[in-house]
């Protein structure tokens, strides 16, 4: 048990400079005048499935007609 606690708890650590190591990225991105949130975005739709990505912009698409906003 002892092994798992500890292996657990190394990937906690890891987790955790990853974490910051991500951060660092985007406030260098930030820093070079790139949209942290559209980037972040970005990296969202890259993990997802483009037929879900395009059945997700087909309703937004018929949503916005009805309410008149497209």
């Amino acid at each position: 048990m002892r092994q798992f606690i500890e292996r657990y708890e190394q990937l906690e650590i890891e987790k955790k400079d990853i974490a910051e190591a991500q951060k660092e990225v985007m406030a260098e991105a930030k820093g070079r005048g790139y949209d942290t949130a559209v980037m972040k975005k970005v990296i969202a739709l890259r993990k997802r499935d483009r037929d879900d990505i395009a059945e997700e912009e087909a309703v937004l698409d018929m949503y916005l007609s009805a309410l008149e906003m497209a």
